[in-house]
């Protein structure tokens, strides 16, 4: 019983000297520094290819090199370059069985403009009424295909909204093979004997770049810990009460401004014995690219784990001191967390909107698809969340509070994975 209370006891002072630690490490002003500055007006938004992202990327790199973070292994500088195809729609029609579809039921994400007539190379793939068409459809655009995507009439509110989206602009990946493409034709079409596909769009190649930095390990420096959140938003859009700037404070400068102020912490406490690498990613909101392009550089076999946090800037549907874990039963990423900080007053829980496929819609998919486990942290209580996407997800619509103690929590719950004491085990990959 007295070893019992001892260790308990040894415990509970283990626990205190941590977390007076990390509150000391992490201060909610340099907090509220970071967040302010990659949300303000001047930002633009940081909409992907425009001099808003760029005024953001060069405050991270800034913020990176104050840290005395190194670049990744092969890279002169913080920035992990890569190029796109970006793509602007001007004309798409599509004819099934020898007759038109309405313009409204159709849309492509495509690069170079092209002709498909019967052309045997191209998959024909059906969406039914079963399926989750956002997963779907970014599973397609992905796939480096040449795809005709016939999706159920269910689908149709959906299928504007995205569709009014693509036609702002696309972006896809330079292949050997030319650039692929998908075309989504919204109806019923159970026998396709022909089809007959133009599409006409604008096209450029322009640069493109993540933010990453690294902090080597000391005894297993080719085990990665990786921290991740995206740093681009929507830009400029339709304006609502004379506000046009879609200053994405939540979504998802809150998540950089946790990968910023872990990378601070560990490089204060400077005993990691994995390597830790902290990225800022880009392209998100089109479609993950960043992350994507990430996933290719690094061996993911070596990845232990990723914590890619989305969206904190509020209190969880669990109330103060709480926080999800998206695809909580993949691996035991989340249970370890959980583990870690027993004895204080924060709490991580699955994910409580599996509906909403939240797993597969952010940056962690990317590794996640090559077995890492890799989960993003949340609290947005997405269900019910007004200022998603919209003009109003400003910095005076979040709880500084809450992101200071959820960033102080992933802290304290990643430690023994960055000590190497603890190694998730890997989630299973996707089948083909």
């Amino acid at each position: 019983m007295k070893r019992s209370l001892t260790a308990i006891a040894l415990l509970a002072v283990s626990i205190s000297s941590f977390g007076q630690n990390v509150n000391k490490l992490i201060g909610q002003d340099d907090v509220t520094r970071i967040i302010k500055t990659l949300s303000a007006d001047d930002m633009q938004g940081r909409a992907t290819f425009t001099p808003g992202i760029e005024k953001a990327a060069k405050f991270i790199e800034h913020e990176y090199e104050k840290a005395g973070l190194k670049p990744l292994a092969g890279n002169s500088s913080f920035r992990q370059n890569f190029s796109m195809i970006r793509s602007t729609p001007i004309k798409t029609t599509v004819a099934i069985n020898g007759t038109s579809v309405g313009a409204d039921s159709v849309f492509a994400s495509a690069g170079a403009s092209f002709n498909w007539s019967n052309n045997a190379d191209v998959q024909i793939v059906q969406v039914g009424s079963e399926k989750n068409f956002i997963q779907e459809y970014l599973a397609y655009i992905k796939s480096g295909k040449k795809i005709l995507v016939l999706v159920d009439p269910g689908f149709q509110a959906i299928f504007a909204r995205v569709r009014k989206h693509v036609l702002n602009g696309s972006a896809s990946f330079k292949t050997d093979n030319g650039q692929p493409a998908a075309v989504f034709v919204l109806g019923k079409f159970n026998n396709v004997k022909s089809f007959d596909v133009s599409y006409e769009g604008k096209t450029e190649e322009l640069p493109l770049f993540n933010i990453a930095g690294m902090i080597p390990g000391k005894s297993k420096p080719d085990e990665y810990v990786v921290f991740s959140g995206h740093y681009d938003h929507l830009g400029i859009i339709k304006p609502m009460d004379g506000d046009s700037i879609a200053n994405g404070a939540d979504d998802d400068a809150s998540g950089t401004t946790a990968v910023i102020s872990l990378a601070k912490y560990y490089k204060k406490l400077n005993n990691n014995a994995r390597s830790l690498i902290f990225v800022a990613f880009t392209a998100e909101e089109i479609g993950e690219y960043g992350s994507q392009y990430f996933a290719t550089r690094v061996d993911p076999d070596k990845v232990v784990a990723m914590f890619n946090i989305e969206m904190i800037g509020k209190a969880s549907k669990f109330g103060e001191n709480s926080a999800f874990i998206t695809g909580f039963d993949r691996s035991d990423f989340g249970s370890i967390l959980q583990n870690n900080l027993q004895g204080t007053a924060f709490k991580f829980h699955p994910d409580p909107y599996p509906d909403q496929n939240l797993f597969y819609r952010s940056d962690n998919a990317s590794l996640a698809e090559k077995g890492v486990p890799a989960h993003t942290i949340s609290t947005d209580q997405i269900d019910i969340d007004k200022l998603y996407h919209t003009v109003k997800d400003e910095f005076s619509s979040l709880d500084v509070n809450n992101i200071t103690s959820t960033i102080r929590a992933i802290a304290l719950s990643s430690r023994s994975i960055v000590a190497g004491k603890d190694t998730p085990t890997r989630v299973a990959k996707p089948e083909n």
